[in-house]
């Protein structure tokens, strides 16, 4: 499919993105910033939707974006499930995913290769996160000696807010024995997935991961090598923009934060909880949902097939046919 024709795809699917769903037989609901999750007895039902989130709000919806996260968390889970136990059991639909209900760990970990992101925008403050220190005269995007791990609280409204490993387990969030099971589990991973692309010529710059427990055991829980949950540049390029200190080509939703922080200096990144969001512009939409596609296909190493569709309706026909509603 040429690009011109992808383009007229997006901009006819602009209007028939997947906001939000209503599916009370599926279960008890908890909207999450992009998904919405329906829980009942052991099994919880994930509803990727279209929805983006940038510096801890929802934003817009971006077309097709929740099928491509959906499928590329199923592609990781499935890729991964030798190295740690995830909670993925079936994807009866492009954008639904059937998984096992665990109790979730409150608290991501955040594992980083570059400085780029937020810990840029901190780092320029205070040289820190999480208690972790880093080298003085570092520039922007530089790779780390190290991988570095920061982890997180998942803030149910506001900024999360980045605490040291010993925080974390003084303050009992989890046992000591369950976070250094999650830290190997989430440089393996890592390790794992930075493997993978870069033999596919993408860099994984950084990532999140969200895990919980079932029955004691460590599971990884709600998606996995996104490209909202994690960084990806082009790998070709990357040592000659950073000399010339340029961005890098960026195949993730980092482009999208960047716009609204040039956009809407006023507002973003510290935007409040109560202040409205202001309008987006279908052109940078079309651009993310492009980039998206791209790195889909780079990494699942098959061509995405945009279709213009009812999605909503779509997913309740699938969920009938495997027996959820």
């Amino acid at each position: 499919m040429s690009a011109g024709n992808i383009e007229e795809i997006i901009k006819k699917h602009l209007d028939k993105t997947l906001k939000e769903t209503y599916f009370p037989s599926l279960g008890k609901l908890y909207k999450g910033k992009v998904r919405d999750n329906y829980s009942k007895g052991e099994q919880r039902v994930i509803i990727a939707t279209d929805r983006i989130s940038s510096f801890d709000r929802v934003i817009s919806t971006i077309p097709f974006k929740g099928q491509m996260l959906n499928q590329i968390s199923a592609f990781w889970f499935e890729k991964t499930k030798g190295i740690v136990r995830n909670h993925f059991i079936e994807s009866p639909d492009p954008n639904v995913s059937v998984v096992t209900q665990c109790e979730t760990i409150p608290f991501e970990i955040i594992v980083r290769a570059y400085l780029t992101g937020s810990m840029w925008r901190d780092y320029k403050k205070e040289n820190s996160m999480s208690g972790i220190s880093i080298p003085k005269g570092m520039k922007k995007n530089q790779r780390f000696d190290e991988i570095i791990l920061t982890p997180s609280t998942k803030a149910a409204s506001g900024h999360d807010i980045y605490l040291p490993k010993e925080e974390i387990i003084k303050k009992g969030m989890v046992d000591k024995d369950v976070y250094e099971q999650m830290e190997e589990a989430a440089i393996n991973l890592f390790e794992f997935g930075q493997e993978h692309c870069k033999k596919n010529g993408l860099i994984m710059v950084d990532t999140k991961y969200e895990m919980g427990l079932k029955d004691g055991e460590l599971m990884v829980i709600d998606e996995i090598h996104t490209q909202d949950s994690s960084r990806f540049w082009l790998a070709d390029s990357y040592d000659e923009l950073f000399a010339k200190e340029e961005e890098p080509e960026i195949l993730d939703k980092e482009i999208f934060r960047g716009w609204l922080m040039t956009t809407y200096p006023e507002i973003f990144p510290n935007i409040k909880p109560e202040q409205e969001i202001p309008p987006i512009a279908d052109d940078i939409k079309i651009e993310l949902a492009k980039r998206y596609m791209k790195s889909y296909q780079i990494i699942v190493g098959m061509e995405f097939k945009p279709e213009v569709s009812n999605v909503k309706e779509r997913i309740i026909n699938n969920l009938k046919k495997a027996g959820y509603l």
